[in-house]
């Protein structure tokens, strides 16, 4: 387990009463939400319950309607070391329409640490080789992205990430349509990623074996969140009386056997293969 943050230190990410209205539908209410160094959170809930939605507004995808993000304690507006920012879109941004290498899309990830259109030193080329030996695509580095399946696709992104060296992490959906052994080769990843003290906020509709890894389960449900506490069982999340209000934040369970207890001046933008 994390151990307990320290109440002197800033939060890694911290959004206090935070909305958002899409299109002119309010999509998230009332959202307050601190993650702190080290820890491995799980966004989860059913599709359409946010939390996509929360994962794009705490990198600046999505401006808010009220409320505030802070990333290690600077205001999101505000935030000019992406560097330690590493964001993992779901996997219909491997290829982005464009024919790249696998080690093509890696070393974008390398553009926030060296100026536009400088060659890729050696600093850049051994972190592009470290991230790809962690998920073991080293030897793929050549091939066209296009060309992987989709859990290789999906590590391809997370290398992208790793490769500008973050101190956190968000992931959306990283198991979404992967079958059972790229889901546990992105567990491991993930794992390593935890042993070095990265702060991971990943998006989940069900953790299989990434469930290992979490610290704590924060549940959405209709915009909000219905839980915030302690690790869940996939069928838990998904179980109706998170629906009820005695449920909400911080509700702990019981415990269950087998419990474990880019430099940029603008926010992410997904559309770029520039960015980690």
């Amino acid at each position: 387990m994390t151990p307990a943050p320290d109440p002197a230190v800033a939060p890694a990410v911290a959004l206090r009463d935070g909305g958002v209205a899409l299109g002119g539908r309010p999509i998230l209410r009332g959202i307050d939400l601190a993650v702190h160094d080290g820890e491995f959170v799980a966004l989860m809930g059913a599709n359409g319950s946010g939390k996509s939605t929360l994962v794009r507004t705490l990198v600046g995808l999505h401006p808010l309607t009220a409320g505030e993000v802070r990333l290690f304690g600077t205001p999101l507006d505000r935030q000019a070391d992406w560097r330690r920012v590493g964001y993992v879109p779901q996997r219909a941004s491997a290829a982005s329409g464009v024919p790249s290498s696998v080690g093509e899309v890696v070393a974008s990830g390398r553009l926030s640490r060296r100026r536009l259109l400088r060659p890729l030193s050696r600093a850049d080329r051994l972190a592009v080789d470290r991230a790809l030996d962690v998920v073991g695509l080293r030897d793929r580095r050549r091939e066209s992205v296009g060309d992987l399946s989709g859990g290789q696709q999906q590590r391809v992104l997370i290398a992208r990430a790793l490769a500008g060296e973050p101190d956190l992490f968000f992931l959306d959906e990283p198991t979404a349509g992967v079958d059972l052994p790229n889901q546990q080769i992105l567990a491991d990843t993930l794992g390593h990623l935890k042993q070095v003290g990265a702060t991971i906020v990943l998006v989940a509709h069900e953790l299989g074996p990434l469930a290992p890894l979490v610290d704590r389960c924060v549940v959405m449900r209709d915009g909000r969140i219905a839980y915030d506490g302690g690790p869940l069982a996939d069928h838990e999340v998904h179980s109706s009386w998170f629906a009820e209000p005695h449920t909400h934040h911080h509700h702990a369970p019981e415990a269950r056997n087998g419990d474990r207890a880019p430099q940029v001046s603008a926010p992410v933008d997904t559309t770029r293969t520039d960015l980690p």
